[in-house]
């Protein structure tokens, strides 16, 4: 079996098992920590989908004055996530120069990989949550207090069992199955994940065919939960994780669909291409040892009519 990108998180079958959330507390509206303006900072990368997914929902929702944002590096080194884009190559909120000082921090004998996106309670120093699933979710229902007047309401009460219900395969098969076809380290891991990932895109490609979103004709958790990793496809995800069967360009449904949700304000303008690039293809030694950055694919299609409003 070759050896892995993460060893601790492959099975002996040369399968990807993403490691668990460590840090799971929230910020609720009945506590015991509340939201508060002005107290929590959401950590992310742009190069990072399960972070992106954060920094699209604090945007759309209104929360850029409420909950701050810190932003590391693209490129990790053998400490983990820097913040090397900001004076000092601290961040000027924290004080610390890798987020691995936070968890550190909050838990002295944390050992697993430091991820992102990491919700920190400023008045503490210390992580509240890393659990990116339930963040986003959290920032709709918990914070609307502090939404904008005009935000809209991407985890409506009426819909939620029907949203859990596609957010399920889509993580396991698209969301996490590109990492699992990427990360494989044997033939036959590689080929499962590539099978469940095209076969969902194909599932999902016939939803959208008469539907804008989704959920029909409203935008909704899902859809952003979709987009970051449909965003990142053909950057990364076709050549550097070997999910070549068909380039999202190649599949009109779901191209234009991903088109639809970039154009929309406070989407496209949280995609950072030269920061996702410069991350996936410069910090996986074991899938590019080169760690040569392509220059392509022309981001210039993303602005390209869609046709599905």
């Amino acid at each position: 079996m070759a050896t892995a990108q993460f060893g601790s998180e492959t099975s002996g079958r040369g399968e990807f098992v993403r490691q668990p959330n460590r840090f799971t507390d929230r910020v609720t509206a009945d506590g015991p920590r509340t939201p508060e303006a002005g107290r929590y900072r959401l950590v992310v990368s742009l190069a990072c989908p399960w972070a992106h997914r954060a920094l699209i929902v604090r945007k759309l929702l209104g929360l850029e004055d409420v909950i701050s944002l810190g932003v590391v590096d693209p490129i990790r080194d053998e400490r983990g996530w820097r913040f090397t884009l900001d004076p000092d190559n601290r961040d000027p909120i924290l004080g610390v120069e890798y987020l691995s000082e936070v968890y550190r921090a909050t838990d002295p004998d944390y050992q697993g990989r430091v991820t992102v996106p990491a919700l920190i309670d400023t008045a503490t120093g210390t992580v509240v949550t890393n659990d990116y699933p339930q963040i986003t979710l959290d920032l709709s229902t918990e914070w609307r207090a502090f939404h904008r007047e005009d935000a809209p309401d991407l985890y409506p009460p009426h819909l939620r069992a029907e949203i859990d219900a596609l957010i399920d395969p889509i993580f396991h098969n698209v969301n996490n199955g590109v990492y699992k076809a990427g990360f494989a380290s044997t033939q036959a891991a590689y080929e499962s994940a590539y099978t469940a990932l095209f076969t969902e895109l194909d599932r999902l490609s016939e939803r959208l065919a008469d539907r804008r979103y989704l959920m029909g004709d409203h935008l909704t958790e899902v859809d952003i939960r979709l987009f970051t990793t449909l965003v990142r496809f053909d950057a990364v995800y076709h050549g550097h994780f070997k999910c070549n069967r068909t380039k999202l360009t190649e599949m009109p449904v779901l191209w234009a669909y991903a088109r639809d949700l970039y154009q929309t304000p406070g989407i496209g303008d949280t995609v950072d291409f030269d920061h996702i690039k410069r991350h996936y293809y410069a910090t996986h030694e074991k899938i590019n040892p080169t760690r040569i950055v392509p220059a392509g694919p022309d981001p210039a299609g993303w602005s390209e009519p869609h046709g599905r409003a």
